[in-house]
């Protein structure tokens, strides 16, 4: 059994919303994700995600890359968002902070700058190429 997950980056104003979970190490960011439930597509649960956990209406909802990941079984499926506008409400069940980062944080944060405003997800993980990605103008 394999469950799908999307992982999403969500874009306003050439800016990214990155939110940080409880078990991250200190500083750390990455896309935000979530489960997608029985009948939903990709694009309705990257929306439904979006809107649950950090308040934010999105369009132009596109698939980027998947990954498969063991923990717990999953395939997570990278998508990216155009917001609709940049007002967050965070759901404090699921995420400790959420933010928007312009490109030039994104890119000190990937370049491994110590004076960076967070600290990127490892350069294993599916949410570090799809930061890579958008800074390469992939996105």
């Amino acid at each position: 059994r394999v469950d799908p997950v999307v992982i999403m980056l969500a874009e306003h104003d050439d800016r990214l919303l990155l939110g940080r979970q409880p078990q991250y190490p200190p500083g750390r960011y990455s896309a935000l994700a979530g489960f997608i439930e029985p009948g939903e597509s990709i694009e309705a649960a990257v929306a439904r995600e979006l809107a649950e956990e950090a308040g934010i209406s999105v369009s132009d909802v596109r698939y980027m890359c998947s990954q498969p990941w063991p923990f717990p079984n999953s395939l997570m499926i990278g998508a990216w968002a155009e917001a609709i506008d940049d007002s967050l409400t965070i759901d404090a069940n699921e995420l400790d902070d959420a933010r928007w980062f312009s490109r030039e944080e994104v890119i000190s944060a990937l370049a491994g700058d110590d004076k960076a405003s967070f600290q990127p997800p490892p350069r294993t993980a599916i949410a570090r190429a799809l930061l890579e990605a958008w800074v390469d103008g992939l996105m």
